[in-house]
């Protein structure tokens, strides 16, 4: 069985700490980058989410909003799923989108990433 709850760490040395994993799959944490736009000092940021468990044997899938906060108009939403390998390593493979703001319709084209 794979848990979201605990401490994370990617390739970029981010943290991130799922604290509340509700029964319904709701969960919520808090995303420390150390990548940023601005460059500078790692920040932490609210994340939201939900995991949908999977039918017996198989691997929950989840997807989580995280809100830059204090640094960067942008969100991120991530989606992905969690696997366990047979020595019990629980890994967590997302994709990810990152929106930031633009001024008009026509600058559209260069917000997402």
């Amino acid at each position: 069985q794979c848990q979201l709850n605990g401490l994370w760490r990617n390739e970029q040395d981010s943290l991130m700490e799922i604290s509340s994993l509700r029964d319904n799959g709701d969960f919520q944490g808090k995303y420390l980058t150390r990548v940023t736009l601005s460059g500078g000092c790692a920040h932490i940021s609210p994340l939201k989410g939900i995991q949908q468990q999977p039918a017996e044997g198989g691997w929950p899938t989840f997807a989580f909003t995280v809100r830059w906060d204090k640094f960067s108009n942008a969100t991120t939403a991530f989606a992905g799923q969690c696997f366990v390998d047979a020595g019990g390593k629980e890994t967590l493979t997302t994709m990810w989108l990152l929106r930031e703001p633009v001024g008009s319709l026509k600058e559209d084209w260069k917000a997402t990433r």
